[in-house]
C-alpha cells in the first residue's frame, strides 16, 4: 500500500507529467492501494489560503474520481510522530512520515528532507 505525498497527490491529479513513468504506472495500476492523507488536504487548503497553491474549488471532489483513498488521522499516527528523529521540521510532512511507518506502508515522496528518513524508515521511496 502507498501514501502520498501531498505533493504526490498534487501532480497525480493535475500535473501528471512530474511523474516518473515508474510512478505513472503505479498510480494507475488497480493492484496498487493508494492512499492520500487527510493531512494532506488540511496543507492543501492553508496553502491555498496564503494564495501559495491555487487548485480547482472541487478539488476534493476530483479524488473521488482518482480512486486513491483517503487515510484519516489518527491519534495513533500523532503519537508516532514522538519517536521519529529530528530531521524534518514540517509537522504535516513529519504526520504523513508517521503515518506511513504506523501502517506499514510506503511513502512515497520526492522532498529530499523526508528521504533522509530512509535509514531509519526504509519504506519511503521516490520514484
Amino acid at each position: 500500500m502507498i501514501l502520498l505525498d501531498t505533493h504526490y497527490l498534487i501532480w497525480a491529479m493535475f500535473e501528471p507529467e512530474k511523474l516518473s513513468t515508474q510512478a505513472q504506472i503505479l498510480l494507475t495500476d488497480s493492484a496498487t492501494l493508494t492512499f492520500f492523507s487527510a493531512a494532506s488536504i488540511w496543507e492543501i487548503e492553508i496553502k491555498q489560503c496564503k494564495g501559495k497553491i491555487r487548485l480547482p474549488n472541487n478539488f476534493y471532489d476530483k479524488l473521488e474520481e482518482t480512486g486513491f483513498l483517503e487515510l484519516p488521522i489518527h491519534a495513533a499516527h500523532a503519537t508516532t510522530t514522538r519517536h521519529l528523529p529530528d530531521i524534518h521540521k514540517d509537522p504535516f510532512d513529519r504526520l504523513l512520515l508517521a503515518q506511513a511507518i504506523y501502517e506499514k506502508w510506503t511513502l512515497l515522496t520526492a522532498d529530499a528532507v523526508l528521504l533522509r528518513y530512509q535509514p531509519h524508515y526504509s519504506k519511503i521511496t521516490q520514484i
